[in-house]
């Protein structure tokens, strides 16, 4: 049994969703899963198992940054999880982004020091598995939600002192900033696991002006978000 997720093997699906936030999760149990039950409660780090349209899953709260990701995806690694795709937030550096809009993540540029600790301190991308990504946009198309595909950065600081990085950010065409998929992808290669990040934009930090999504513009994204997230996570192909 792992440290901070006290469960078993077999205690998770294959396929887990990965919010940050652990009120989210039980959110996402309670709205979505059919019989979920609750499988960590370990610091308050919630994670339930269910099932969605017939098809067993999970979903597993992270907590803030990489650092506490990384132990949550270390340990459901070797709890027998084969994928996780992480249901998040994220400020969009683009102009032409709304917010309440969706992305799909292809790669996610570390401006985090955590990762480069597992690499030696070699370069390397942090990449989304294709199958998700093919498969959420397919989804996305079949439920007809509008997604944004592309490259987001994984920052360590949410209260960012230097004003100018997040243009610099939007100016190399980065899509939006986060603080945990650059980890799941970096733990996902080194894991033999298949990983992927699907965001709602929550504020939009462009042009020295931000702006935050409203609660009720929040409830309505992340649910359109966490229905596309369990049909491409169960999706068998």
């Amino acid at each position: 049994m792992p440290i901070h997720l006290r469960a078993d093997p077999g205690d998770y699906a294959d396929g887990c969703l990965l919010p940050g936030d652990p009120l989210r999760a039980k959110y996402i149990a309670e709205t979505f899963f059919d019989d979920p039950v609750e499988v960590n409660h370990e610091r308050g780090m919630l994670g339930y198992t269910g099932t969605f349209r017939g098809k067993r899953v999970s979903v597993q709260s992270s907590g803030m940054g990489c650092p506490s990701a990384g132990i949550v995806i270390e340990e459901l690694a070797q709890l027998g999880v084969e994928k996780i795709l992480r249901v998040g937030t994220c400020g969009g550096l683009q102009s032409d982004l709304s917010i309440g809009d969706l992305i799909v993540a292809l790669s996610a540029t570390s401006a985090d020091a955590t990762a480069t600790h597992l690499l030696g301190g070699e370069p390397h991308a942090p990449t989304a598995d294709w199958e998700l990504v093919h498969g959420a946009v397919h989804h996305a198309k079949e439920l007809g939600k509008k997604v944004r595909v592309g490259g987001i950065v994984s920052s360590d600081l949410f209260y960012n002192p230097d004003g100018g990085q997040y243009q610099r950010w939007s100016d190399r065409g980065i899509l939006a900033v986060e603080m945990e998929a650059a980890m799941l992808f970096t733990l996902g290669a080194l894991k033999k696991i298949r990983t992927g990040c699907l965001l709602v934009v929550s504020d939009v930090v462009v042009e020295g002006e931000f702006k935050r999504i409203t609660d009720e513009d929040m409830r309505a994204a992340v649910d359109q978000m966490t229905e596309l997230a369990l049909v491409t996570v169960t999706d068998d192909h």
